[in-house]
């Protein structure tokens, strides 16, 4: 079994950026009854509810309410979940040029959510960790 990178000179070097087709949003329930979970790109249980990532598509299917759409970039380096410095580095990157982004974590890679008007000027400055 391979546990990822954990060097984060590797991980920003080979990390390379992929932008996801489609719009995404982060959206809020309080259960789980009528959602079909292969519906659901990911989820959270927090105390006051449910935070759900959808399609813009599916949340408006399902008639639910978002606060903003985003779009989607995962980096495809096998990062570690033990990795130190990927997170703080691609964030510090993105506040630079006054993007937010929402991060998961996944076993294998890291995805980040931005603003969908932003995701152009958000590939570009994680591009330019990769040098």
């Amino acid at each position: 079994m391979t546990v990822g990178e954990t060097n984060l000179t590797q991980l920003l070097k080979n990390m390379q950026p992929v932008r996801n087709p489609g719009s995404y949003v982060f959206c809020t329930i309080a259960s789980m009854e009528k959602i079909d979970t292969n519906a659901i790109l990911g989820m959270f249980k927090e105390a006051e509810g449910y935070t759900l990532i959808l399609t813009q598509e599916e949340a408006d299917h399902l008639q639910l309410t978002y606060p903003c759409i985003m779009a989607w970039i995962t980096l495809t380096v096998h990062s570690s979940l033990e990795a130190v410095g990927l997170t703080a580095a691609f964030a510090t990157a993105l506040a630079a040029v006054d993007i937010s982004c929402n991060t998961v974590a996944g076993y294998y890679h890291d995805h980040i959510f931005v603003p969908y008007a932003d995701a152009d000027k958000a590939m570009e400055a994680l591009l330019a960790l990769t040098v």
